[in-house]
């Protein structure tokens, strides 16, 4: 039998790289507009969606 994954982090994007740990894709952002920016184009490129755990620091799920 196969196990299918169907929620998972696919990144990690901050603007305080040092708050996220390893083992994730992580996108470091100067700027809380281009976290931003990029949190728009990861939603669509990977199909996911964006969720701000703090300011400065979201993640990208795939529900």
């Amino acid at each position: 039998m196969s196990t299918v994954i169907q929620k998972f982090i696919l990144a990690a994007v901050t603007t305080s790289p040092e708050r996220v740990p390893s083992g994730t894709a992580v996108f470091h952002c100067k700027t809380i507009e281009e976290l931003q920016k990029v949190c728009n184009n990861l939603e669509a490129i990977l199909d996911g969606i964006a969720h701000e755990l703090d300011e400065g620091l979201f993640i990208i799920v795939k529900h």
